[in-house]
């Protein structure tokens, strides 16, 4: 039995704090991942993502399950080589444009980004990169 809630306002549970579902709705993130970017790449976690390619040294892209609107979301990447609180080696994310270029590459049904670092912008294959997608959903 499919149910169905209608609210135009959330609050806590003593009654204060509102906000509109449209701000959770369109506040939240459409798409988000938790990657291996060195040597098997691979996903450990995801929401909305479909898959995973490795385009070389710290050059990735995750396709997105369902699409967004347009290209006009914004996305945030950070990374680390370490998984300790010491040692922890943070790269760069360059965006998503190839380094060398101003080609974009943003697309509705993927998003492509490199990772490495902005001394000497050399790519590099970080153990643990996470993106997050802010947009509208198509």
């Amino acid at each position: 039995m499919a149910s169905e809630l209608r609210v135009n306002t959330l609050k806590d549970a003593s009654g204060n704090n509102s906000i509109a579902t449209s701000f959770v709705a369109g506040g939240s993130a459409k798409a988000w991942a938790n990657l291996n970017g060195a040597g098997t790449v691979a996903l450990r976690d995801s929401l909305n993502i479909s898959g995973l390619t490795d385009n070389g040294t710290g050059d990735y892209t995750t396709s997105f399950s369902n699409a967004l609107a347009n290209t006009n979301y914004s996305f945030l990447t950070c990374n680390s080589d370490d998984a300790t609180t010491s040692g922890v080696t943070t790269g760069y994310a360059y965006g998503v444009w190839k380094v060398g270029t101003s080609a974009s590459v943003y697309s509705t049904g993927s998003m492509r980004f490199q990772m490495g670092y902005p001394s000497n912008q050399t790519l590099y294959d970080q153990k643990f990169v996470n993106t997050n997608v802010h947009g509208d959903l198509a």
